[in-house]
């Protein structure tokens, strides 16, 4: 009998993906409801196609897609024409691959929700569920454009702030390679000249330092790289664990100057996702438990979390964001008031924009204060290797 891997969801609403052998995919779904599991995606574990090559498809196309799909079925076309034309228009072959098959498994008799939901690691969970609440509710048009500006907003986020921090990176990793190439090649190449006075231990501190560390790298540079190279690597390994994320999580809210800036651009996520997807129908629960994994902190996620249960409870949600001590004051105050008004989604909408526009202003003065910095550190640096070869030169000639 073919075996079949399988997407799904278990009672507790966690994901789950496993094969198990059956006679045809139809069985094989069949076999997961039996057990309480809720597919998601079947498939033939045996089969290769192009899609299931796809890792990732930029949001820029993404978001055009969706927007396109919005337009169309707002113009009256069919739901199955408007998916075939926006593969047609489509030029990257991962993208036109998905759009494939989800047409087939809507031509098939699925949702467009359903099908999507095969590619929820690319599509993104809020899509997913977001087209599903609009299908459900009778606004898939509206819900689909709504992902397409989200989409959009999401990547114009990441590419602002990928640009932002590029500079200050660039001048980290020249000025280690400059100031590491002048202690490898060029330090050395005063020794001799210095050797008379370290015999008459007339050799200066800083330039004795200098010329040990130079030593030190020539003889052991390429152990060190190893080591580091090989700590990376560990650190790499370690991060992808459930216990190096928390800790990755943990520290990126604890660092000095972008601790803010990473604070207020992951509550600004929470509260966008959050709200959009009350504004689309999506019950209250379920749009805390995907906006959740949208914060991308662990240690946000606990704080929300709690409020989920708290929620589920018939509790309100600012309490327990509150009482974590993650969320700033400010926004926990809104969310209560938006609470009692019985206006959350438009609240936290409104939250999302004032965050971001306050988290954009903090990070333009980050990066202004990191570029100075990081120049000053390079400069000093320097400044210590001239100051540490002019030393026993001045000394030198004032001797003769």
């Amino acid at each position: 009998m073919p075996e079949f891997n399988y997407t799904a969801r278990d009672q507790s609403g966690q994901k789950v993906t496993g094969t198990l052998t059956a006679a045809n995919r139809r069985e094989a779904a069949a076999s997961l409801a039996g057990r309480m599991i809720f597919p998601l995606a079947v498939d033939d574990a045996g089969a290769v196609t192009e899609f299931a090559r796809v890792r990732r498809v930029p949001a820029t196309l993404l978001s055009t897609a969706y927007g396109q799909l919005a337009d169309l079925l707002r113009s009256g076309v069919p739901l199955l024409r408007s998916i075939e034309v926006v593969e047609k228009q489509s030029s990257h072959a991962g993208l036109k691959a998905i759009l494939s098959e989800i047409h087939r498994r809507v031509e098939d008799g699925s949702t467009l929700a359903d099908a999507m939901a095969r590619f929820e690691n690319i599509l993104g969970e809020m899509a997913v569920s977001m087209v599903r609440a609009g299908g459900e509710g009778g606004f898939l048009e509206e819900a689909l454009a709504r992902v397409a500006q989200f989409t959009e907003t999401q990547d114009d986020l990441k590419k602002r702030t990928m640009g932002a921090i590029a500079y200050p990176a660039f001048l980290a990793v020249v000025g280690t390679i400059i100031v590491v190439v002048l202690v490898v090649f060029f330090v050395p190449k005063f020794g001799e000249l210095f050797e008379r006075l370290r015999e008459k231990n007339e050799l200066p501190l800083v330039t004795e330092w200098l010329l040990t560390t130079s030593a030190f790298m020539r003889r052991w540079g390429l152990v060190v790289l190893a080591l580091l190279v090989g700590f990376g690597w560990w650190m790499q390994r370690w991060l992808q664990t459930e216990a190096g994320r928390w800790w990755a999580d943990r520290l990126r809210l604890r660092l000095p100057l972008v601790g803010q800036v990473f604070l207020g651009l992951a509550v600004a996520r929470f509260c966008r996702v959050f709200g959009t997807l009350l504004h689309n129908g999506v019950p209250i629960v379920r749009s805390l438990e995907i906006s959740r994994d949208a914060a991308g902190n662990r240690v946000l996620a606990a704080a929300i979390s709690t409020a989920t249960e708290n929620i589920s409870a018939g509790q309100s949600l600012a309490g327990p964001l509150g009482a974590s001590g993650q969320f700033p004051p400010v926004v926990v105050e809104m969310i209560a008031v938006a609470e009692q008004a019985n206006n959350l989604e438009t609240v936290l909408l409104s939250v999302a924009d004032s965050l971001e526009r306050r988290t954009w202003r903090r990070l333009d003065l980050t990066v202004r204060l990191i570029e100075p910095i990081m120049l000053l550190i390079l400069a000093g640096v320097i400044l210590v290797l001239v100051i540490a070869l002019l030393l026993p030169v001045l000394k030198m000639s004032t001797t003769v």
